[in-house]
């Protein structure tokens, strides 16, 4: 595992550095495949690096763009992830709509729509069951609990290990979330952490010894890069 952390100045400095990373990731993806795939986050410290990528001259039509996680919730809902990332960019770029691919939650039946995605995932990747593709970049946030796309601490999603895409649990409320094997096969993954209140599970998280199904981002281990990209409130304790 190829760990990187980054501590920078402030959140303008940190969705700099994140553009050019995916930028950089992006450019030798279509060099290399002829495609850039891309799982985002949701919450509040990605959406300017969103604005930032709407404003780039892009291959829009060889990015195809996935969601790490999403709320069970419809896609016009307030709370949607995928709703957040078409306001900052999607909906300002000229992307083929067959590039979008949303998380369905729709189908009344959290469980249903998980093995649909996981279908459409397969299909797209042209994907044996029991492999995992790899997408180019994975973006991820963490939470003041340590949890990462809806892996949350103790719940039943962070036991699936044959699955690409399982239900999350979030105070009684679903979610559809990546799994961790999954995550963990990307070619890059981005932690964005920002703000004082995440420190001390970042203390947790880069512990010599901590308990994995407490703090669940310790879990994200890819076969890939794994980049911690991390403001300077949240990562003045953490030794360099």
């Amino acid at each position: 595992m190829n760990n990187k952390v980054e501590v920078l100045p402030g959140i303008s400095d940190l969705v700099a550095r994140s553009l050019d990373l995916i930028l950089s990731k992006l450019s030798t993806a279509i060099k290399e495949r002829g495609q850039f795939t891309i799982a985002l986050a949701g919450g509040s410290t990605p959406k300017p690096l969103y604005e930032a990528i709407a404003s780039q001259k892009l291959p829009w039509d060889k990015i195809h763009v996935f969601w790490g996680d999403e709320r069970y919730v419809p896609p016009d809902h307030p709370d949607s992830n995928e709703l957040m990332a078409r306001r900052a960019w999607l909906d300002h770029v000229d992307i083929p709509t067959t590039n979008i691919h949303a998380i369905p939650t729709l189908d009344g039946d959290p469980a249903l729509s998980a093995t649909k995605h996981e279908q459409h995932l397969r299909e797209f990747f042209n994907s044996p069951a029991n492999e995992f593709p790899a997408l180019d970049v994975i973006l991820l946030g963490m939470g003041d609990d340590a949890h990462t796309a809806s892996l949350f601490p103790q719940t039943a999603a962070l036991k699936v290990h044959d699955r690409l895409i399982t239900v999350g649990n979030k105070d009684g409320n679903p979610r559809i979330t990546f799994t961790y094997p999954f995550i963990n096969a990307a070619r890059s993954v981005i932690f964005m952490v920002a703000g004082a209140n995440k420190r001390p599970a970042l203390a947790q998280v880069f512990a010599p010894v901590a308990d994995d199904f407490t703090y669940p981002s310790r879990l994200i281990k890819p076969q890939g890069e794994l980049w911690w990209l991390l403001d300077a409130a949240a990562g003045m304790a953490l030794p360099r």
